[in-house]
């Protein structure tokens, strides 16, 4: 009796010891509990612009880190060249067209945006046990029912129009009686202090206050959009390089710094390794004169933010989840933001009609390095400005390139390219190649007379 004794002792002492040793709230965490979500949405991030994306002159290390510790995707693509219908498709699984937003929300008190009949993506993880939030920039409606506590948000801060100043909170195109800071539907003032910081400040407690939930983040950082305010510590560090890159890199910096108080937290939380982490820009990046005319960067690609050459949706991108998903590996199939939506649902083991979105599921994408999920994929900037893509074949109407690379002709309103061949997008095919121009027409009408 007393070895019996003894041995449950000894048991007992183990299991004891083995507490100590856990993580706090690690010992009684359900394993059950489905991973928690962050997605990390910047503004105006051009294609390469950051250092695992191919920048040489930008300081990165957190942007790095996710992808050190994740996948990252070379051929990924928002699935409009401007914010409101970026983000509406980011939050849908839907084309912006099918979502009922493909153009911007007003950033005006009483302005219309992505129809309340949408599911968001917050309602649908909500609806399985997920507590849910949003950080940062909103542009997708300045209503009650549009805003983030009526599309499934169950906490949001932030500003609900197109941009803000960084210190004042005022809206920055036009003024000067149009303050824009929410925290749940209640207008808020804190005068002075810098929305960077207070964008980490509240993601950070939204980590602590929901650590023992399953939760999802959208943490929607306003930069670099403009007004590029970066800190004073990162226009020091690049001082010496040529305006306007010094003015945008530092903005690149100042949010790269935030991104890792986001990642220091989850650590000291613990709660890293059941963290599914996407990061992503939400279109390329801009060239308008309140961002100096430019600072951004798409590499290779022609065009910019407005545009449906590359540069205009070509997106840095990288999802990270160390336990589940590969770490350190390149995929190159082409994906576009549509898809994060069932990918998420897949990674959280959430079923649903694949019907329902015209995002597909990447998660073979990423685990196995299956080809693509699109056969065919379209981009709607106006009745008589569109992209389709199918194949390597790219054919856009009446493109746009704010960048000037090169003169676009009367003869260019139909624009054909090869994109694996010519990533570039200097050179017209439309003329060599008529019957892939008629093909790929077909394609984009048939889509489109489903949208109506």
């Amino acid at each position: 009796m007393k070895k019996l004794t003894f041995i449950i002792w000894g048991f007992i002492i183990k299991i004891g010891m083995l507490y100590l040793f856990l993580a706090p709230g690690q010992a009684f965490q359900n394993e059950n509990r489905k991973p928690n979500v962050i997605i990390i949405y910047t503004d105006d991030q051009g294609t390469i612009d950051a250092n695992c994306f191919g920048a040489k002159d930008l300081y990165t290390p957190n942007i790095d880190e996710l992808a050190e510790t994740g996948v990252r995707f070379t051929q990924f693509y928002a699935a409009a060249p401007v914010c409101s219908p970026s983000r509406a498709a980011l939050l849908t699984g839907k084309t912006p067209l099918a979502a009922g937003l493909p153009g911007n929300a007003s950033s005006q008190k009483g302005g219309k945006g992505l129809p309340a009949e949408q599911v968001t993506i917050a309602e649908k993880l909500k609806e399985h046990g997920y507590f849910t939030g949003h950080v940062g920039k909103w542009h997708l409606g300045y209503t009650p029912e549009t805003m983030p506590n009526g599309q499934g948000f169950d906490y949001s801060f932030g500003h609900m129009g197109g941009c803000i100043d960084n210190y004042s909170h005022f809206f920055y195109w036009n003024g000067p009686n149009k303050h824009d800071l929410w925290e749940n539907s209640e207008e808020v003032w804190m005068d002075g202090e810098y929305f960077q910081d207070l964008m980490s400040d509240k993601a950070n407690s939204f980590l602590e206050q929901n650590k023992d939930t399953s939760f999802f983040l959208y943490y929607a950082i306003n930069l670099p959009h403009y007004p590029l305010q970066g800190t004073d510590k990162w226009r020091e560090h690049y001082k010496d390089m040529e305006s306007p890159r010094d003015k945008y890199a530092a903005a690149v910096s100042t949010v790269d710094e935030r991104i890792g108080e986001l990642l220091a937290k989850l650590e000291s939380l613990h709660l890293r390794d059941n963290t599914i982490i996407i990061f992503q820009s939400d279109h390329g990046h801009s060239v308008e004169d309140r961002t100096f005319g430019g600072g951004g960067s798409s590499g290779i690609y022609r065009g910019a933010k407005f545009s449906l050459f590359e540069g205009g949706i070509r997106v840095p991108a990288i999802i990270s989840y160390p336990t589940a998903l590969p770490q350190k590996v390149v995929r190159d199939q082409l994906c576009v933001n549509v898809d994060w939506f069932p990918t998420i649902l897949d990674l959280a083991d959430i079923s649903y009609k694949e019907d329902t979105y015209e995002g597909k599921s990447i998660k073979n994408v990423i685990t196995e390095n299956t080809p693509t999920a699109h056969d065919v994929f379209w981009w709607y900037s106006g009745k008589d400005r569109w992209a389709v893509r199918k194949g390597d074949w790219k054919l856009l109407k009446n493109p746009r390139d704010p960048t000037q690379k090169t003169a676009i002709a009367e003869s260019d309103s139909l624009f054909l390219v090869n994109i694996l061949d010519h990533p570039r997008e200097l050179e017209n095919s439309a003329q060599q190649y008529p019957e892939k121009v008629k093909e790929l027409q077909k394609e984009y009408n048939a889509w489109y007379a489903k949208q109506k």
